[in-house]
């Protein structure tokens, strides 16, 4: 297939274009830094700068829309936020328009999401459930709001809504493993809010999954089947690092530092991989304890 794929130079993105480019897939990246392409996601996959160069004769058999300004980098300033909306909601919403002005349409848009869809809370949710009210919830459904109009064009869409990504390089362990080692990690909070996770591997062929089989459509939790307590994640990366986990981290002292942001890091969801069950898949790392082990192993 030729595929264009947006968000490729990232974590997951740089991963899963290697796993396609191995299939033997075409792949174009848009890219903000064009010049990076080649680096990031191999030698022979094209880049393009703007949406304005998909140009109605081009030809894309799929879409994978995984652009998206990082949510917890920064205070979430009114500017902060009209960033994150425009670098998913309004970019999804022109890549659709995109779709519809082509002469030869994909078949699929597999389409970013996450797990903040749902809001916070302690009770198990799938894909049935209602998104929540805070500034998370409304961005992704939002985002997957603007996705879902390609399907009045035809298109199969697929919206992929991520946990907690962990891998090898980058990502919430690429930040969490120095102080680990040093000893530093910290509970936050009281711990009990709830991590729902995936190991990369796990996310990348479930998303192939989702590209190759053309009965599949709507919301698809991207997760382990396992999702565990931040207490529970805190006491099992400290025992892959083999380091003690003795501190907490208050939560005013969060809310103090981080503003509206902290409750990515306070409150949680605790999301089953129901409907990737129900398909039959198997997760390579269904469990924290082999999923720390492995990646600390790499």
């Amino acid at each position: 297939m030729r595929i264009l794929m947006t968000g490729g130079t990232g974590l997951i993105g740089r991963r899963l274009c290697r796993e396609l480019r191995d299939k033997g897939h075409e792949l174009t990246v848009l890219s903000r830094r064009p010049e990076t392409v080649a680096a990031k996601c191999g030698a022979d996959v094209q880049a393009m700068r703007s949406l304005e160069e998909w140009l109605p004769e081009l030809t894309f058999d799929a879409v994978i829309n995984l652009a998206g300004e990082p949510i917890a980098d920064a205070q979430w300033t009114a500017k902060r936020k009209k960033k994150l909306w425009d670098s998913r909601v309004t970019l999804t919403e022109t890549l659709v328009q995109k779709i519809a002005a082509a002469r030869h349409k994909p078949a699929v848009l597999l389409s970013g999401s996450a797990i903040g869809y749902y809001g916070n809370g302690e009770t198990p949710v799938d894909e049935s459930a209602q998104a929540g009210n805070d500034f998370a919830a409304q961005l992704c459904r939002a985002w997957e709001d603007a996705a879902s109009a390609a399907q009045s064009l035809g298109v199969r869409v697929c919206l992929l809504r991520t946990g907690l990504v962990l891998a090898p390089q980058g990502g919430l362990l690429g930040r969490l493993w120095l102080p680990f080692k040093l000893g530093l990690g910290a509970r936050l909070g009281n711990g009990r809010q709830w991590m729902s996770w995936v190991h990369i591997d796990d996310h990348v062929a479930m998303t192939l999954r989702l590209l190759q089989d053309e009965s599949l459509s709507g919301p698809f939790n991207l997760t382990a089947p396992e999702p565990v307590t931040n207490a529970d994640f805190t006491r099992e990366l400290a025992r892959a690092v083999h380091r003690p986990s003795w501190f907490a981290t208050p939560a005013f002292l969060l809310r103090l530092a981080l503003g509206e942001r902290a409750s990515l890091l306070l409150e949680g969801q605790r999301v089953l991989p129901e409907r990737m069950r129900h398909l039959g898949f198997r997760h390579r790392y269904p469990r924290l304890e082999e999923t720390l082990l492995d990646v600390s192993a790499r």
